[in-house]
């Protein structure tokens, strides 16, 4: 058996992505599995101070923020970088929202579970 090198790990192309529709904006999204390194990221905008807790806005802005983490353009890069422009994307539908966001989480290996344990539901 042959195992992989370091160089062949961090050398490989391995995040995916997913063309979805979306009629209530008019057009196509490019959705981004994300990467470990900004799921950590993500997920630690729920957590406490110290890490451990929940914070008490649970599922406060949820759907805008995956939603932004994982809209890119053409070339990989993100379409919503400041706070601003999450906000705003939360005022968009939430079904537009929650089919990103079904993609993201699947893509990401996000499960229903991790969500829960993220909001302390």
């Amino acid at each position: 058996m042959s195992y992989l090198s370091a160089e062949q790990i961090l050398g490989a192309d391995d995040l995916t992505f997913e063309d979805v529709e979306v009629p209530e904006w008019g057009g196509t999204v490019r959705v981004r599995e994300l990467p470990g390194t900004e799921r950590d990221r993500f997920e630690s905008q729920f957590l406490g101070k110290d890490g451990a807790s929940i914070r008490a806005e649970g599922l406060e802005g949820f759907r805008a923020r995956l939603a932004a983490a994982s809209i890119v353009d053409e070339n990989g890069r993100p379409l919503f970088r400041s706070p601003a422009e999450v906000k705003r994307l939360g005022e968009k539908s939430a079904s537009a929202l929650q089919r990103v966001c079904d993609a993201a989480m699947r893509l990401s290996a996000m499960t229903e579970g991790d969500i829960k344990e993220l909001t302390g539901n």
